[in-house]
């Protein structure tokens, strides 16, 4: 009799005591959260710089393209007949 009546008592402690040992430390993962913002911040600053530098590449060879063929014109223009 003894015995029947503690088991669901003691089953409910070794439950409660396990969880416990479970949980997270929550200190450690707002650190970790502020860690992986700060990585995605550079991430993403990366990223930007990279698109620059394609878009600023394309510009630039566009902006020679049209100034070669503006100098064609003027040449052919000025060109004695």
């Amino acid at each position: 009799m003894f015995q029947s009546k503690y088991i669901p008592i003691s089953l409910l402690f070794v439950a409660i005591a396990g969880a416990s040992f479970a949980a997270p430390n929550q200190d450690q993962s707002a650190k970790q959260d502020m860690k992986n913002a700060g990585r995605s911040t550079k991430e993403a600053a990366k990223d930007a710089a990279r698109a620059t530098k394609k878009t600023a590449k394309k510009v630039t060879h566009k902006v020679a393209q049209k100034t070669k063929k503006g100098a064609q014109k003027v040449e052919d223009k000025t060109k004695p007949k």
